[in-house]
């Protein structure tokens, strides 16, 4: 049997704009992704704003990333650019990266 096209796997590069270092968002991320059974990571870019590659269905993503929106207590997110792909599946968990 196969996959409907929704079930595919595909990519998303997600950057998120704000106040989103030094609030634990990294660490809010990475939870959130690894409940979803989601693939990939998340670090900090030197100017501030907070980078994930994510991996899995594109409805959980899409949920993943509403979830982004609301960012931790501390965080405040003012916006999100997301770009599309096929996955590559070069990941086995979700992890925070240095």
């Amino acid at each position: 049997m196969t996959r409907s096209a929704d079930e595919q796997p595909v990519r998303a590069h997600v950057v998120v704009h704000g106040h989103v270092q030094g609030v634990g968002f990294r660490a809010f991320a990475a939870r959130i992704a690894s409940s979803l059974d989601l693939l990939g990571g998340v670090r900090n870019l030197k100017d501030g704003r907070v980078e994930l590659d994510v991996e899995g269905n594109k409805t959980v993503i899409e949920a993943f990333v509403q979830q982004l929106k609301i960012g931790p207590p501390a965080g405040r997110v003012t916006e999100i650019e997301t770009e599309w792909s096929l996955a590559g599946g070069r990941y086995s968990t979700f992890s925070v990266w240095y």
